[in-house]
């Protein structure tokens, strides 16, 4: 029988990268249950209509698209970053929305990406040692012995600049930013000043197109108040737990737990322990949730890592994120698609090509080539295919802001770039032109697949 599950069960089980030292643990339980008294952020309906569209993308007939920053900062919060990264998610999904022929669901990775699981505790600098920066959530990035030390009240301010990001982005999207006609407008702009512009020309000209055929035949967001606003909605790795308990509430419409920190969180690839604490404290809540699969993952053990998380095989509950390197994920997805398909699980798949192609420039920048990121998403698409599965999406870290994080794309960066506005946090970034390139060229792709599809059900 299934073990009794409450918000607190995971704390019998080991919590991989959960930091165990804050000075005073009593503060920390004190924050906590602050925590628990303060408004959700997000309600139970609207991961319930979020859990529902990607019951669409499991069927094949929508697209996922997921981005934003590796891990949000106190320092850097500012409406337009907000915007911005809004705005650039907005322009890729009505890309890959034409190319494709299927609606895109949009989840921003922000209002809440706060804590980062690291692969050392500590980290040493002109010979002093200090426990390593963990994200906003926790410590400070400084490299100073205060900077570092855990303190609870980050989680507070966490809870606020969260709640501040959710507000700002219900405004955008209700309230007339998100035109589509804006939104493609701003596209022309890209599109004009790329080197690679011509290249995209062709279908920024066919949207452009439809929008006005649409406006002939009277379709315009006067007389169509969908074409003025958009659904979007947030997701962020659920690595803290005790603040994601605290989060946690009965739904009073249908009596059932609800993580109200986001609408869609997920387990990272290193807390996927199927005896673990985060599968613990996953198994429990009815939002929609991912994990991600990296290259050690074998099929049996996925099947029972989706035996636990979605165990009555509902659709839109459970993404997965392959996250390989572009040399590996030939030699590594096949079978977890094989074995998910087999088995009869209906879920969602989707790649995240940013942590597999991570690298150390020789000026010690960590950066991440464009065309290794580019490659992953071509490979994932076409093994999908060939796998019979649907490419149900993709999953970005990226930046609405003009940084050089990554290398390579239309302006080809090199690593003398790097040096020029390396802003991020943790990891590195696409910014806003390089992630709308990644749209048209993976948009070239869905367009490629889906005029095969429509050849070979013609013949």
């Amino acid at each position: 029988m299934t073990p009794t599950w409450t918000p607190d069960s995971w704390r019998a089980k080991e919590a991989r990268h959960v930091p165990t030292d804050y000075p005073d643990m009593a503060a920390l339980a004190a924050v906590e249950q602050t925590l628990r008294g303060m408004p959700p952020l997000v309600f139970a309906g609207e991961a319930r209509r979020l859990k529902s569209l990607l019951g669409d993308v499991a069927a094949g007939k929508a697209f996922l698209l997921q981005g934003g920053d590796c891990a949000e900062s106190f320092k850097e919060f500012a409406a337009d970053n907000i915007r911005d990264t809004f705005r650039l998610i907005l322009q890729m999904a009505v890309v890959l929305t034409f190319a494709g022929g299927k609606p895109v669901v949009k989840v921003g990775r922000m209002a809440g990406q706060f804590a980062k699981p690291r692969s050392s505790t500590v980290e040493t600098l002109n010979e002093v040692t200090l426990p390593s920066y963990r994200g906003d959530i926790i410590n400070g990035m400084e490299f100073t012995a205060e900077a570092r030390t855990p303190d609870p009240q980050r989680l507070i301010q966490a809870y606020s600049q969260s709640a501040s990001t959710l507000n700002l982005l219900r405004a955008f999207a209700g309230g007339g930013y998100a035109d589509l006609y804006n939104i493609h407008r701003w596209t022309l702009g890209f599109v004009n000043d790329s080197p690679q512009g011509a290249r995209y020309h062709e279908l920024s000209e066919k949207i452009s197109e439809a929008l006005t055929f649409m406006a002939a035949i009277g379709v315009t967001p006067e007389s169509q108040p969908d074409l003025h606003r958009v659904e979007f909605f947030t997701a962020h790795e659920a690595l803290l737990l005790g603040f994601e308990e605290a989060m946690t509430r009965v739904d009073s419409t249908s009596g059932e737990w609800y993580d109200t920190s986001a609408h869609m969180v997920w387990i990272g690839e290193r807390t996927r322990q199927l005896d673990g604490a985060h599968v613990e404290y996953f198994r429990g809540i009815r939002n929609p949730i991912g994990v991600k699969c990296g290259p050690t993952l074998e099929p049996d053990d996925l099947l029972r890592l989706i035996d636990v998380l979605n165990p009555s095989n509902e659709p839109g509950r459970l993404t997965l994120y392959g996250r390989f390197g572009h040399d590996k994920i030939a030699g590594r997805l096949p079978a977890l698609l094989d074995a998910t398909k087999k088995d009869g699980r209906k879920l969602v798949w989707a790649i995240d090509p940013m942590h597999g192609n991570t690298l150390t420039a020789n000026n010690g920048y960590k950066t991440r080539p464009f065309d290794r990121i580019l490659s992953e998403v071509k490979s994932f698409v076409e093994i999908c295919k060939a796998q019979g599965v649907h490419p149900g999406g993709v999953h970005l870290e990226m930046t609405g802001q003009n940084v050089t994080e990554c290398l390579g794309g239309a302006r080809a960066l090199t690593e003398g770039d790097l040096a020029d506005r390396y802003h991020t946090h943790c990891d590195p970034r696409l910014n806003g032109e390089q992630a709308l390139e990644l749209a048209f060229l993976v948009a070239e792709k869905l367009k490629e697949d889906r005029v095969a599809e429509a050849v070979r059900a013609a013949v």
